[in-house]
């Protein structure tokens, strides 16, 4: 693992960035919130503060993988960053509960609110998520962190769009149950996509074969591979957004070079699978029968 930097690392500055915009402008939407009567712009500031928190903490994380591996953690603490995406996965559907509990509460019970004000500063988040969302684009691809920061991002320009269009129908309208089916929104929109990214991070951790590794493909290429006889224990996982990693005990030929094998195996993950890190143990097939009948 020496040497490795994780994806999220790789786009720190921008998250800081995101980070310092939000954190700015969620004051902005609570006193707004306050100010307007507005349960949506309080529903969207709510967002906002899981941003915070979920950025903070993604930060601490990338902190946190940056550190060498030692004697009690081989492999670093590369795992804290898909942790930081499950806590963020948690708190989401913790806000988006509130949010549509306290929608019907005010549906029943519509509020009186200032649409002027509300207008203002949902059309001011609006612009300050479309930025973070350019920041984190080309970083969401890459890492768990980082895509659950731009959902997170996503959601809340949305939410800020659902803002917008309920200060335009409060203010030509008089309709005031806008304000409640606006959060509403932003309580269904923040569940599917959170579902997503709390999946992605609980199969890292159940250590689940990579989405983008077709397991049937490296078995396939390695048995191809010149003084290979047989593969088995054959396994893939993931330790962090980035680095995939696979291990094999792989039956070599007869009067075959070892090290010319290993050298093989490793170029050949390497250049087709994008896998860097690899272990394989060589055996000769002789060795195979004193294994037990238990291996894949």
């Amino acid at each position: 693992m020496e040497g490795f930097r994780s994806a999220a690392g790789a786009h720190r500055g921008r998250l800081r960035a995101v980070f310092v915009i939000t954190s700015s402008f969620l004051v902005v939407e609570v006193v707004g919130g306050l100010l307007t009567n507005s349960l949506a712009l309080l529903a969207d500031a709510g967002h906002m503060l899981t941003d915070v928190a979920g950025i903070g903490l993604a930060l601490f994380a990338i902190r946190l993988a940056a550190r060498p591996a030692s004697e009690d953690r081989t492999f670093g603490s590369y795992r804290v960053e898909v942790l930081a995406a499950v806590i963020n996965a948690v708190i989401l559907f913790g806000v988006a509960i509130y949010v549509l509990i306290e929608a019907w509460r005010r549906l029943r019970e519509p509020l009186e609110i200032s649409s002027g004000p509300m207008l203002a500063v949902a059309m001011g988040g609006m612009a300050a998520n479309a930025v973070s969302l350019l920041l984190l684009h080309r970083a969401q691809a890459e890492s768990l962190n980082m895509r659950g920061a731009y959902l997170e991002v996503l959601g809340d320009l949305l939410g800020s769009a659902a803002v917008v269009v309920a200060a335009l129908v409060i203010g030509l309208t008089g309709f005031r149950a806008a304000d409640p089916i606006a959060s509403a929104l932003i309580g269904l929109m923040i569940v599917p996509r959170t579902w997503k990214l709390l999946r992605d991070a609980v199969d890292v951790l159940l250590e689940g074969t990579p989405k983008n590794v077709d397991l049937s493909e490296v078995r396939r290429h390695i048995l191809e591979i010149e003084g290979v006889e047989d593969v088995h224990d054959l396994h893939a996982w993931t330790i962090t957004s980035g680095l995939n990693v696979v291990s094999a005990h792989v039956v070599v030929e007869e009067a075959t070079d070892p090290a010319g094998v290993l050298d093989r195996l490793c170029e050949c993950l390497s250049s087709d699978f994008d896998i860097e890190h690899s272990t394989f143990q060589l055996e000769t097939h002789d060795r195979r029968r004193l294994e037990g009948a238990g291996h894949a």
